[in-house]
């Protein structure tokens, strides 16, 4: 006789079962406790950091880390935040500190931070209303607010939240690619063939994955050449264009830049709207780290023409002090949305569209998390003024280091400064440094600063040349932090030197 299988039934309990590790009316106290202890331990930690970095590479970290069996748990928080000290915190990049000036991370503002507790112990879900509620109100009031600054037309305009600029890139070149294909005949494949997209020499390599991602591939995004001043140059924008069109292709999109990540330049945005409108193309701005301009007290001019764009990317994780991440891509009109908007019976039925505020139908994401509260939160605490003084400080920041790198011997600078970003080079006699030892000289003195952990800086390549960059995104920066900077970049660019003279070993 076989033994009987068990019921459903014969597996219910009147005996009620309880997680007390899951966050509910019932665990706030220890919630509460839990998030002190570790909002003490992170405040510990930095307020105890020197420096942006402690130079640990990762085959320094990678082995304690490796060490780890997950499998096994640890017995409490207390030693699990202990245990995170040694594996993240010591060696973290503390992007606030005022010698980080490598990439466009910004410190963030503290009410912003603290928004970040409300984002994660409420959860919210921002794909539908009935997920969301007021968040969704308060995200639609935030797009509205950014549109305005813009220059568009609220009534009018639209926009979602996205993980980060690289997002609403891909999403506004989405759009740009459906409005396009929309409009000629043939098989799909046939119509994405035909179609371009074109953007400067200095655009960021996400519009040119957008072209790889939307099918088109990435000899679809076309490089124009830039002035002097690395903004994309409208002759040879329309000339590339004449070429093309007569050649049977179709300009997609033009994408603009408005802060180019290496020189912070703005690109032409009155003329590209005009050539956009002779050739029939969408005009995109990708304004993800000259947004700050949109409140600035002093530089606002310098995005004359923004508000003639049909999309405009914005980062606020980059110019407006948000933690990571906080985006936006924002349409002139509300219907250009329609091409991607998605249906499904279980979350947003085709048939009850017209009457919800469902933000799933203009976004790539499903779930999706209520990030637009960071900002709501510091504008609410600290008002969009204090924000625009922020920024006007890193562009004078910028233009003081200027005049720090002219008067080192050492150092020239390649282009002016036009947002808050420096790019220069280090001196060296051409005759014994042929391109590709200079290069790996830049290299080195990068290498070497960040290794002591004395500053953190970037590089990057212009024209086969490696070059030294600095990112000045911390109002809290001083002429000060920036000349130590400086003085230590020439200083190990003389101990390098002074030991390849004798030949000592790198």
């Amino acid at each position: 006789m076989g033994i009987p299988t068990p019921t459903f039934q014969d597996t219910l309990s009147d005996t009620p079962v309880s997680f007390p590790a899951l966050l509910n009316s019932g665990t706030t106290g220890e919630f509460t406790g839990q998030s002190i202890q570790a909002l003490q331990h992170a405040a510990s930690h930095l307020a105890r950091v020197s420096s942006p970095s402690t130079g640990a590479t990762a085959d320094e970290l990678k082995p304690a880390i490796e060490a780890v069996d997950l499998s096994t748990p640890l017995s409490s928080l207390d030693e699990t935040l202990s245990e995170l000290s040694q594996l993240y915190l010591h060696d973290a990049i503390y992007f606030h500190d005022p010698k980080y000036a490598a990439h466009l991370n910004c410190p963030v503002l503290i009410p912003a931070v603290a928004a970040e507790s409300l984002v994660t112990s409420i959860n919210t879900s921002m794909d539908t209303f009935d997920q969301s509620a007021g968040a969704t109100l308060i995200e639609r009031k935030l797009i509205d607010f950014s549109a305005e600054l813009i220059g568009f037309a609220p009534a009018e305009a639209d926009g979602i939240f996205t993980s980060g600029g690289t997002q609403s890139n891909l999403q506004a070149m989405l759009i740009a690619r459906n409005r396009a294909a929309g409009r000629l005949a043939g098989s799909f494949p046939e119509r994405l063939s035909k179609l371009r997209i074109y953007c400067s020499e200095d655009a960021h390599f996400s519009i040119r994955n957008a072209a790889m991602l939307l099918g088109l591939g990435t000899e679809a995004a076309i490089a124009i050449k830039t002035d002097d001043l690395h903004r994309m140059d409208a002759k040879a924008l329309q000339l590339q264009l004449e070429t093309d069109m007569a050649a049977g292709l179709v300009p997609m999109a033009i994408s603009a830049t408005a802060g180019t990540t290496d020189f912070g330049a703005i690109d032409p945005l009155i003329e590209l709207r005009q050539i956009s409108d002779q050739v029939g193309a969408w005009l995109h701005v990708d304004a993800a780290y000259g947004c700050g301009l949109l409140i600035s007290h002093i530089h606002k001019e310098r995005l004359e023409g923004i508000e003639l764009a049909d999309s405009v990317t914005l980062d606020f994780h980059k110019s407006f002090f948000q933690p990571i991440g906080s985006s936006a891509l924002v349409v002139r009109h509300a219907d250009s949305f329609q091409s991607i908007a998605h249906y499904s019976e279980y979350l947003n039925p085709r048939d009850q569209a017209a009457q919800s505020t469902n933000q799933v139908d203009k976004s790539l994401q499903t779930t999706r998390r209520f990030d637009a509260l960071k900002l709501w939160v510091s504008l609410r605490t600290l008002g969009v003024k204090e924000l625009g003084s922020m920024f006007d400080q890193v562009i004078s920041l910028a233009q003081m280091a200027e005049r720090e790198i002219a008067v080192r011997d050492e150092l020239f600078l390649v282009a002016p400064v036009q947002l808050s970003t420096l790019v220069f080079g280090y001196s060296l006699p051409a005759d014994t440094y042929p391109q590709h030892e200079a290069n790996a000289f830049i290299n080195l003195i990068r290498k070497r600063l960040h290794a002591s952990g004395e500053a953190m800086i970037a590089a990057t390549t212009v024209n086969g040349q490696r070059l030294l960059k600095l990112t000045l995104l911390n109002p809290n920066t001083t002429l000060s932090d920036i000349s130590q900077i400086l003085d230590a970049i020439c200083r190990v660019g003389r101990a390098i030197l002074d030991e390849q003279n004798t030949g000592a070993n790198l």
